[in-house]
């Protein structure tokens, strides 16, 4: 009983650790300079645990790890099951269904590409190119963080697709609104609002594209956030898919007569159920704002804690795989997304 205390103890210490962490990585994230780049606190707390992962690691109690293990882990299902208060199936149906076709088009062939790509032509490991690719595809580092138990993927391998995410969401947001406001995309309000919801990395960076577009109106925010949204809650069928196809393939591996069970990641369902619960408007608005802001407290603890199991040594062999890999995925996002919602709002 006593050694089980300790170990509550030591597991608790860990949590408070990283809880202190996320708590600095969201007070920068609201500084003006910052926040007015679009920059979340889930990237800076990765930044954050990856800087103490290469100076101080040693200095932490080894004890508490189990605690750090926990936040990256058991605290990040619970965060993505929570994301769900973001998202309402009302919000989906109102941007119609040419907004749902780019969401659509463009997540399937992002993922599709950037994973055979990572793979197969710049020889990447199988777990590096489908979280790049997820990165990319879906919702940027919260969808990396998803990803990564079903794939049960070690942090460095998260850490560079999350590197990625950020490289070129970033890229993104000062792309988009030079090409719009320098007329070379022959685009309305509501169809830009549309390409960019539907191809740039991080839902942070949606919402700053239009922003940063001197007299574009709402309608153009209001489609990009929306099929941003649609993206986000895509990723689910995403990880329940991945997760049967993974059992399928360890199931086809191994040997005759051995068990493999069908790894379901639940937490992506019940995804899906909180999201459906918080169509039917039952909780009042205010309290949905405190619960998203605690839950991107709990995910920036999340990534937090998946910076500081980086270690710089882990990376030795992969050389620029992974920036050809993404850099692939935003020029298909950038000038195939163009074409994709040209012709989609046109067909639709």
């Amino acid at each position: 009983m006593i050694f089980l205390k300790k170990q509550i103890k030591n597991t608790f210490s860990g949590v408070i650790f990283i809880a202190i962490f996320a708590t600095i990585a969201i007070i920068i994230s609201n500084i003006s300079a910052v926040n007015s780049l679009g920059i979340s606190p889930l990237v800076i707390g990765i930044v954050i645990g990856i800087l103490y992962a290469n100076t101080l690691h040693n200095k932490t109690p080894k004890a508490w790890e189990r605690g750090i293990a926990f936040s990256g882990k058991e605290i990040l299902r619970f965060a993505i099951v929570l994301y769900g208060f973001r998202i309402t199936f009302q919000q989906i149906s109102e941007i119609g269904f040419d907004g749902f076709m780019v969401s659509l088009i463009m997540l399937l062939s992002t993922f599709f590409l950037g994973t055979y790509l990572g793979y197969k032509v710049f020889k990447m490991d199988k777990d590096t190119s489908i979280l790049t690719a997820s990165g990319a595809s879906v919702c940027g580092a919260a969808a990396v963080l998803a990803t990564q138990p079903v794939l049960k993927a070690q942090e460095h391998k998260a850490t560079i697709a999350v590197s990625m995410v950020v490289l070129f969401g970033t890229i993104a947001m000062f792309l988009y609104p030079a090409l719009y406001t320098s007329g070379m995309l022959d685009m309305s309000p509501r169809e830009f609002g549309i390409y960019a919801g539907g191809t740039i990395h991080e839902v942070a960076q949606v919402i700053a594209v239009p922003a940063s577009v001197p007299g574009l109106d709402q309608e153009a925010t209001d489609a990009a956030i929306i099929v941003k949204m649609t993206r986000v809650i895509m990723i689910a069928p995403m990880l329940i898919i991945l997760g049967i196809y993974l059992s399928y393939s360890a199931k086809k591996s191994s040997k005759k007569g051995s068990k493999v069970g069908l790894a379901i990641p639940w937490f992506a369902v019940y995804f899906i159920g909180v999201a459906g619960f918080n169509s039917l408007a039952i909780i009042p608005s205010d309290i949905v704002n405190i619960i998203n802001k605690i839950d991107t407290f709990l995910l920036t603890m999340a990534m937090t804690a998946l910076g500081i199991g980086t270690v710089f040594s882990k990376f030795k062999g992969l050389g620029l795989a992974p920036l050809y890999t993404a850099g692939a995925m935003f020029l298909w996002l950038v000038i195939g997304g163009y074409g994709v919602t040209k012709w989609v709002v046109g067909t639709f």
